[in-house]
């Protein structure tokens, strides 16, 4: 059997490295290739091309690349339709992925798409589209097949591998032990998100909400999380002396484990969001896009859904502040970490919502997922 796997950034690369370890398990002589991060080359996927390919985001910046991410779907569609595979399997990255589905599907090739895009959330007319370019989606998240099921389209809910993965975490308390925390002191994570765009934008936002954090609470330990070591220059760079100031520790590469030590978290909206809940860590969430990028999508009314945050919108509630562009403000940040820090009951309850979450989506989303792509293939 050969499969052409096709991630797009870090959090595809890992979903699909569980994915391609599932099913080489369960299927002899198999070969796969494609558009492939370090996770998946780890585990056998030959990388056709790698991340960085892909790594763009927000309408501005895409627009600004798109000639080149042009060129590369056709060269990289008709490489796909020499090989000859026997299913093309997208893994999240939509804008890329879901247009070079529709293309091999119209040449008659199997395809599959793993991570719904948020059609709940942005862009929710894309629904009948997306159907229209698969033969499979595997959701992560139990209320998205539903969206699907009036168009047609076999969508099937696998379970969401942060859940599987947050199952080997040590119990909160080692974890304080392990980063030699007192019962008593009170750790805040400050994280700026993972891409250059993400630091640049919110690395000033967050060392002025250190500031008047370490004046309110003096004994806290601050603590920013960066997603990779190469990030630290960048963030010095930006406000070293204002985070120094703050006494703020600049910590890479440690995200889970700074999440599950943590009493607080404020976090850039996106799939850490859901990482910090499924922890059981209370957080508070803050974006701000380009300026050009908000007032576009405000304009075109790109975005339908009264929360932005993952937490927010599985529970189907304000569980957690969300505050965007101009309410992401210093002040603000700082009123919304004092005011969870003030009601134990809370954040008891909330400790208590993200463990039932962790049971619902832990299913062991790799295997479930191989199942579904080998009975879509006639080999179940």
């Amino acid at each position: 059997m050969r499969l052409v796997l096709s991630a797009g950034e870090a959090s595809g690369d890992q979903i699909a490295a569980d994915l391609a370890r599932a099913l080489a398990r369960r299927v002899p002589n198999l070969t796969m290739a494609g558009l492939a991060g370090p996770r998946m080359q780890s585990v056998g996927v030959e990388p056709w091309y790698g991340l960085d390919t892909l790594n763009v985001m927000g309408l501005t910046e895409v627009i600004a690349h798109l000639p080149r991410l042009v060129r590369l779907r056709r060269e990289y569609r008709q490489r796909i339709l020499d090989w000859r595979p026997d299913a093309f399997i997208s893994i999240d990255a939509p804008d890329f992925n879901l247009g070079l589905a529709r293309q091999l599907r119209q040449r008659g090739l199997t395809t599959i798409h793993y991570v719904s895009p948020s059609v709940w959330a942005w862009r929710a007319h894309r629904i009948n589209k997306i159907a229209r370019s698969l033969d499979l989606l595997l959701t992560l998240f139990p209320f998205e097949p539903e969206l699907y099921q009036p168009h047609g389209l076999d969508a099937r809910f696998v379970g969401h591998h942060l859940a599987d993965e947050l199952k080997q975490l040590p119990a909160r308390e080692q974890v304080r032990d392990q980063l030699g925390l007192d019962a008593s002191e009170v750790m805040i994570a400050l994280l700026p998100g993972s891409r250059g765009g993400e630091i640049r934008r919110h690395t000033d936002l967050l060392a002025d909400t250190a500031a008047r954090l370490r004046a309110q609470m003096p004994d806290a330990r601050l603590v920013m999380l960066l997603a990779q070591r190469d990030h630290k220059a960048q963030v010095l760079e930006l406000s070293g002396s204002r985070l120094a100031e703050a006494e703020v520790t600049l910590v890479a590469n440690e995200t889970r484990l700074g999440l599950a030590a943590a009493d607080l978290a404020l976090t850039a909206s996106g799939t850490v969001t859901l990482e910090a809940f499924l922890v059981g860590c209370p957080q508070v969430v803050y974006y701000r896009l380009p300026p050009a990028t908000y007032g576009l999508a405000r304009l075109l009314r790109l975005v339908r859904t009264e929360h932005v945050s993952l937490p927010n919108i599985l529970t189907r509630q304000a569980l957690v502040p969300e505050r965007l562009q101009d309410a992401a403000s210093a002040d603000q940040l700082c009123r919304d970490a004092m005011a969870w820090l003030e009601q134990p009951q809370r954040i008891h309850a909330y400790r208590e919502l993200a463990a039932d979450w962790r049971r619902q989506l832990g299913l062991g989303a790799g295997d479930h997922a191989a199942t579904a792509i080998l009975e879509k293939l006639g080999h179940g």
